[in-house]
């Protein structure tokens, strides 16, 4: 997946909450480490046996990690495999954007008994995460099955610029050449893409200019949502709206229709390059990249890495700034939102195997990293190697925040540090421990890029609508989940499908509409959004 750069957390002088007891938890009645047999998945430049964090936490609470170490590829299928086989470990410790436990494994190996409720080990050992979930309610519905109980963990990582995926990046360079004004209204928007595709503003004397591409994965790159916020909610997912308190498609209304009206405009003109609903992201940076001429006007993406290199000595990433939402006739300009990145499901889970020894010092453990200094040590590396406290001078992301840790940077073509556990240590970095990292002032340099990005994202905040369905933390009846995940597929599908038809005119948005609409009836829209207002109101309760 395109590069992206993540704030791993923060520290704050209150280090460590827990009592000393955590200490020296894991000994059994002779003394020695109790040994925890652990499945995982190791990320590049990392190796776990020997990695000092690893070493640091089981000095910490006395015992030794049997690991056993998964590569990303096929994870999730290893997993599973080794569930099936019932010569599982005693706990899974994962790292939720290569592999995690779905809601859904949640509850049928919860109900199975192979992974054991972290209720009462959380009310006895883990006061972090404990204070966490009473603060924080929305980690506590994430975390809680509608059973009541706890049989995992979500990585609680709320990334700010990833909260609103569907950004628009727009060659400001080109309007400075062709004396354009930042577009407001999606006519706007339209005039300047077509002043990009023929006023010639690479300047080569050649009509090679791509106005507005994207691509078809899931983190912004789709060019739809953008656009059709300026008339209706778009979410980039399941296509569902909320109105006092109900929840709606948003795909059947008349206004995705007259998005639709208004994105096929553009890609009648030429305006959009066809590419952009087929091609990948390695294929849309080749676009942003292209050899010969700087040819892109428009990129979607959550970050305009994706399309474009931002290594120091660039030329062309400063060209690529960010477009506020647009307005659409009847005054609309939504944003994408979710909720601040968090995926449900769980990252970490103990299961019927181990021991009570074994149980008492993994959630110890755990809850060590719902601590800043937990927390930092094991996703950015241990403090005097990975980060140090901030000097003067130094500025925080967040605006009036100050700054708690700073990164070390790497020397070029020095090994691996190996002193963190990246990903596989995302417990708790909630958006206010987050914006205390040290971030560089100049947006267009490496050591400011998430600067860049946050800024940006400012732009985009509160356009979302102020009702949203929160379909990343509602827990759906598990006898319904089948039901449920089969027609979400149909209709998601179905959706995009005849998205796509209608914008490139295989279908007639006027002879064809009600066709498509009473298509998405028969695949059951009407059961499906029945059984997310069940969830909704469940869960609310």
């Amino acid at each position: 997946m395109a590069f992206t750069v993540v704030i791993s957390g923060c520290v704050n002088k209150n280090t460590d909450n827990a009592s000393s007891t955590q200490q020296g938890s894991g000994s059994g009645s002779s003394g020695k480490p109790v040994e925890i047999s652990v499945f995982s998945v190791q990320e590049s430049g990392i190796d776990l046996p020997t990695n000092k964090f690893t070493k640091h936490v089981e000095e910490k609470f006395n015992f030794k990690f049997n690991w056993q170490i998964n590569p990303s590829d096929g994870a999730q299928e290893k997993r599973q495999i080794s569930l099936a086989s019932g010569d599982y470990p005693d706990a899974y410790l994962l790292t939720h954007y290569i592999d995690q436990f779905s809601q859904a494994d949640l509850l049928k190996y919860g109900k199975q008994g192979v992974l054991i409720p972290l209720n009462d080990l959380i009310d006895k050992y883990a006061p972090n995460i404990k204070a966490a979930m009473e603060k924080n309610s929305d980690l506590r519905t994430l975390n809680t099955a509608p059973d009541g109980n706890i049989y995992g963990l979500v990585a609680y990582t709320e990334c700010f610029h990833c909260s609103y995926p569907s950004k628009m990046w727009l060659n400001t360079e080109w309007m400075k050449k062709l004396n354009l004004e930042m577009p407001k209204t999606t006519e706007d928007f339209k005039n300047v893409l077509k002043a990009f595709k023929t006023q010639d503003p690479n300047g080569n004397g050649k009509a090679d200019e791509v106005p507005l591409s994207g691509s078809i994965e899931e983190f912004g790159v789709r060019i739809v949502p953008f656009l059709m916020n300026a008339f209706v909610y778009d979410d980039d997912r399941n296509y569902l709206n909320m109105k006092d308190g109900k929840v709606q498609s948003a795909a059947i209304t008349p206004e995705w229709k007259e998005g639709l009206t208004y994105i096929k405009s553009l890609f009648d003109e030429g305006l959009i390059d066809p590419g952009a609903f087929t091609q990948n992201a390695e294929a849309f940076k080749k676009i942003g990249e292209n050899a010969d001429a700087e040819i892109l006007g428009a990129g979607a993406g959550m970050h305009p890495a994706i399309f474009v290199n931002i290594d120091p000595g660039n030329t062309r990433s400063a060209h690529y700034n960010p477009l506020p939402p647009i307005s659409g006739p009847q005054g609309i300009s939504y944003a994408t939102h979710d909720g601040g990145g968090v995926v449900p499901g769980a990252k970490f889970v103990i299961t019927n195997k181990a021991s009570e020894e074994a149980q008492i010092t993994l959630i110890k453990m755990v809850d060590y990293m719902f601590t800043p200094e937990g927390q930092t040590n094991g996703a950015a590396g241990l403090k005097g190697t990975d980060w140090t406290d901030p000097v003067e001078g130094d500025v925080a992301l967040g605006k009036d925040v100050k700054p708690m840790i700073k990164l070390i940077p790497g020397e070029e073509g020095a090994a691996p540090r190996n002193a963190g556990w990246s990903g596989m240590a995302h417990f708790y970095e909630p958006k206010e421990y987050r914006d205390t990292y040290v971030q560089g002032t100049d947006i267009f340099a490496s050591d400011g890029y998430e600067r860049r990005l946050y800024d940006a994202t400012l732009l985009y905040e509160g356009h979302e609508p102020k009702e949203l369905f929160p379909i990343w933390s509602i827990w759906i009846d598990p006898s319904e989940i089948d039901e449920a995940s089969l027609l979400q597929t149909n209709l998601k599908n179905y959706i995009e499908q005849n998205e796509l038809q209608f914008i490139t005119g295989n279908k007639d948005l006027n002879k064809d509409w009600d066709a498509y609409v009473k298509g998405l009836q028969n695949l059951k829209l009407d059961r499906y959004l029945e059984i997310l207002q069940k969830a909704y109101d469940t869960s609310k309760k």
